[in-house]
């Protein structure tokens, strides 16, 4: 059996670590989440909504254990409070849209036919959860799942390995056993049992490998994916722009949570006229962010989650300098950047897509910064990636947005606002970035399957 340890990043110290099942247990884990989906699937609509909600509100019920878990084992400040805030309308949005979202599609009812579509549960869900918002980017799939009649398979991050047990734990006494699964598994582990055709749907969040893992697992077995992978998300920051507005979002849509978003701001391109202002004024703002335990509540940056993820920033960095970028964020301002998983954050200016840092995910906090002539030349630049999750637009014109909008190959077009999961938007990447979707109604379709049902009633 292989071992899975999470390694704090506050400390470098082994914080938790856990057996993975063997190919035996996981099979055995498997048979029990099928036999269990029937009697789950066959209760009321509205039984299994209340039971879900009763579940997160346990979880809530462990807030201060959880929030303090999470700075300990990927190093997010517990002066944020956790995940609680979107876990809670994410789940109080999909419940209540559950009914009308999984309605039979009503084509014909009279005397002689009907004919209808209706959703049905895929059965065996498996969620494969990121460290970086493990709650978060657990409930989009995990709530609509279990509202919808599918049992659930969740398989949390090493770097987060704890958080499929609090999960567990709260929906314990609620749903019946077997329905939801916290299951500890390795890399082969998970292969041999999306090549066993385990699952009715496999969701996934994670590095483009990871996806691209996923796919080869699943390949021939005709089982669902949804992938949400890698992201370089753009900012425009127009004339127009409300300037102090726009440093305050997409500094803090760059730096929050060390930088560690899904759609972070990773690119800023700025119309020259406020360029000089722009990047003054996201100097300032970022010498106000306290770098240092996670643990202490004046802390507003934290370590990254692991060391390797901060050298691949510190090596973008220092490529980008020797090519000519401009570093604005001296090392004496953040003195607590000890080389290792504590990183300060940096401003890089004089860059180019020539450089890694403007083209490869960064997952860290820096951003780079350039001056734009007009929207042909930043949507040119937005465009100029092999990803697209979000892209955040900042103007006063909402038609000039919608336009330029239209020709972003992205999953979400943002005006004013910036790293940020509307539950009632559907959440979704293009390019590398990966498929399938999340929340909204189309989120309850990607974890159910479409069954029609044509009745005659008489004959001709």
């Amino acid at each position: 059996m292989s071992l899975i340890r999470c390694v704090s990043p506050v400390n470098g110290e082994v914080y938790a670590e856990r057996e993975a099942l063997s190919p035996e247990a996981a099979l055995e884990a498997v048979a029990r989440a099928k036999a269990a989906q029937p009697a789950w699937a066959a209760l009321p609509l509205e039984e299994r909504i209340a039971r879900v909600q009763e579940g997160v509100r346990r979880l809530n019920d462990d807030k201060d254990r959880i929030t303090e878990e999470l700075a300990w084992q990927m190093g997010r400040p517990v002066r944020y409070g956790g995940e609680f805030g979107g876990v809670n309308e994410r789940t109080a949005y999909m419940s209540g849209i559950a009914a009308q979202a999984l309605a039979p599609m009503v084509a014909e009812e009279s005397e002689r036919f009907e004919r209808r579509i209706e959703r049905a549960p895929v059965g065996v869900v498996f969620v494969i959860a990121p460290w970086n918002y493990p709650y978060l980017t657990s409930i989009n799939t995990v709530v609509p799942a279990l509202i919808a009649g599918n049992v659930v398979m969740l398989k949390a991050a090493s770097q987060t390995l704890l958080t499929g047990e609090r999960l567990a734990d709260a929906f314990a006494d609620v749903l019946p056993e077997g329905v939801f699964q916290n299951v500890v598994l390795d890399h082969a582990g998970t292969e041999a049992l999306i090549k066993a055709r385990s699952f009715g749907f496999v969701n996934f969040t994670g590095s483009v490998a990871g996806g691209q893992a996923i796919e080869r697992a699943s390949a021939g077995t005709f089982t669902p994916l949804g992938l949400e992978l890698g992201g370089k998300d753009p900012g425009y920051v127009m004339e127009d722009a409300d300037l102090d507005w726009a440093v305050d979002v997409l500094m803090d849509g760059a730096m929050f949570n060390a930088g560690q978003c899904c759609c972070g701001i990773e690119r800023i391109y700025v119309h020259r006229s406020k360029y000089d202002g722009f990047v003054d004024r996201a100097v300032a703002w970022t010498k106000q962010l306290r770098l240092g335990n996670p643990l202490e509540l004046n802390t507003s940056i934290g370590p990254m989650a692991n060391k390797r993820f901060a050298d691949t920033v510190r090596a973008q960095t220092q490529e980008a300098v020797a090519a000519g970028a401009t570093p604005l964020i001296g090392r004496e301002v953040f003195p607590e950047d000890d080389g290792g998983t504590y990183l300060a954050p940096q401003i890089l200016v004089n860059v180019d897509h020539s450089m890694r840092v403007m083209r490869e995910e960064s997952f860290g906090p820096v951003v780079g910064i350039m001056p734009v002539s007009g929207d042909e030349e930043a949507l040119a630049l937005m465009n100029d990636s092999p990803y697209g999750l979000t892209a955040s637009l900042w103007t006063g014109d909402a038609e000039r947005a919608a336009r330029l909008g239209r020709l972003i190959d992205t999953g979400t077009v943002f005006m004013n606002r910036a790293d940020y999961l509307d539950p009632a938007l559907t959440w979704t990447g293009t390019k590398d970035t990966g498929r399938g979707t999340a929340l909204s109604v189309l989120g309850f379709h990607s974890v159910t399957r479409a069954r029609s049902y044509h009745f005659r009633k008489v004959k001709a």
